[in-house]
């Protein structure tokens, strides 16, 4: 089996391990006869499986005793409203504008209530975030903060965690670096995450959420909608995404086989670095985001020339690494380098760089 090198940015790498392990359950779930897809999501078997993925999330993610971890459908783009839809009921929230995704969540949550935006670098192409506190005062009073901590289409990365007042809930936006780096999971109030790019495949969203934050819930929404009801239900209230909860426990062991959360987080600092120092060395490319806010995960780039650009992504290809055409909406190249992808496919795709860069 040939397996090329793939910077998708997601769906995303997984490793082969995991792969293979589903492969396996899709046919017999560990002994029980039943093949994971076909498996009851009520059945103990499966079950278990959802407590063992949340337990390894909370360990993970030092969360607390207070947090509890669900998974939900509708990715990212779900959460834009329903964060909102169920926290702000018509109070304000203050909203960092640091990216497409960001753009588009601020967005959703104006449709429920007041949104204050006191940074953006949309202006600039999304080419940095603030330093800490580069936003101002936050209001006391306001219901959340939420900031996405990494910005998959320009290529952008939280270093550090917002300092808020203690009155504001804050809220995180994970979807393309949770558990890429070592953070402490207890100082948020509610994190979101699509689990496709870092956590296993699409169609399996992770809500970490603390646990008095669902008494502050809008009651009277539709009972889908309600982080209480799933909360209440053990992510089982209605058929979740049994392969991908499964894909997410798999994530989580191989993390540990890893050496855990802060020996990635190394790892992937020195592979990013790597692949900076070429492009910030090179003639043909340049980053497209600055010094100090630059993304491990999505390293974006660009020669500059759009049709040069696309020469190298067709090029890329036929060296067999694939998946570094940038974001539709920003064009332009990006190599996303997410925990599953191998070491192997960063020496690949540092040479073709550098080939290219001494072609002229």
């Amino acid at each position: 089996m040939a397996r090329i090198h793939n910077f998708s940015a997601g769906p995303a790498v997984l490793p082969l391990s995991v792969l293979e392990a589903t492969r396996e359950a899709l046919l017999d779930l560990d002994g029980t006869g039943i093949g994971l897809a076909e498996m009851s999501h009520r059945s103990k078997p499966f079950e278990a499986i959802v407590a063992d993925a949340k337990a390894r999330l909370h360990r993970l993610l030092r969360l607390s005793d207070d947090q509890d971890v669900l998974f939900l459908h509708g990715g990212g783009n779900t959460q834009f409203f329903m964060v909102p839809m169920n926290l702000l009921r018509g109070g304000s929230a203050v909203y960092l504008d640091t990216g497409v995704w960001a753009n588009k969540a601020v967005k959703e949550a104006q449709r429920f209530g007041t949104v204050h935006v006191p940074f953006s670098s949309k202006a600039t192409g999304w080419d940095h975030v603030p330093a800490q506190g580069g936003w101002g005062e936050v209001d006391p009073a306001a219901v959340y903060f939420h900031y996405t901590s990494n910005n998959t289409v320009a290529g952008s990365e939280f270093a550090y965690v917002p300092e808020v007042p203690a009155s504001v809930a804050l809220v995180c936006d994970a979807s393309s670096n949770i558990l890429s780096r070592d953070v402490d999971g207890s100082r948020f109030d509610l994190i979101y995450a699509g689990a496709q790019k870092n956590l296993g495949p699409s169609g399996v969203t992770v809500v970490v959420i603390r646990k008095a934050l669902l008494d502050r819930c809008d009651p009277n929404l539709p009972t889908m909608l309600r982080y209480g009801v799933h909360a209440e239900n053990g992510s089982l209230y209605n058929t979740p995404c049994t392969i991908g909860i499964y894909m997410i426990r798999e994530m989580c062991r191989w993390i540990d086989d890893q050496g855990g959360v802060a020996a990635l987080e190394l790892r992937n600092q020195a592979r990013a670095d790597r692949l900076y120092t070429l492009i910030d060395g090179s003639s043909r490319f340049r980053a497209l985001v600055r010094p100090g806010s630059r993304s491990n995960m999505n390293v974006t780039f660009t020669t500059g020339d759009a049709d040069l650009d696309l020469k190298v992504v067709k090029a890329a290809e036929k060296a067999g690494i694939s998946g570094i055409k940038g974001h539709r909406s920003v064009g332009g190249l990006r190599a996303s380098m997410y925990n599953a992808l191998p070491d192997d496919a960063v020496d690949a795709i540092v040479a073709f760089l550098s080939d290219v860069d001494a072609a002229g």
